[in-house]
């Protein structure tokens, strides 16, 4: 059975390429998010497999929403690899004590960076 993959990223851009990415490259079925509120609420409607999340999103920003994965007894265990333009070592370990599973940053993210973690944590 494929893996079901939630991208929660407010830029449409971002979600494509992650998306096309996921596709092309893995058997994934990916499902798409606009901001945490958003991936919350699917989150608790269907079963994911993994969610590739930004972090600086409105409504509800990435390490909020590794938080509120964590707490919730029925996601608790769903990986969680955030993607974001936050490179400081502050940011990074913020994303990690919220339970990321993962911390990749943008601006030197490969798309094998991204193939790996997931299929590490998948």
């Amino acid at each position: 059975m494929n893996k079901r993959v939630l991208v929660v990223d407010d830029n449409e851009v971002i979600r494509l390429i992650v998306r096309s990415a996921l596709e092309m490259q893995t058997s994934y079925v990916v499902n798409e998010a606009v901001d945490g509120i958003d991936a919350f609420t699917a989150l608790r409607a269907e079963r994911f497999d993994l969610v590739v999340s930004d972090v600086e999103m409105p409504r509800m920003n990435g390490f909020d929403l590794t938080a509120r994965i964590r707490a919730e007894r029925t996601l608790a265990a769903v990986p969680v690899v955030l993607v974001t333009a936050l490179e400081s070592r502050e940011d990074r370990e913020h994303g990690i004590d919220v339970g990321a599973n993962a911390y990749l940053v943008k601006s030197s993210l490969d798309q094998s960076d991204l193939l790996e973690a997931l299929r590490r944590l998948a």
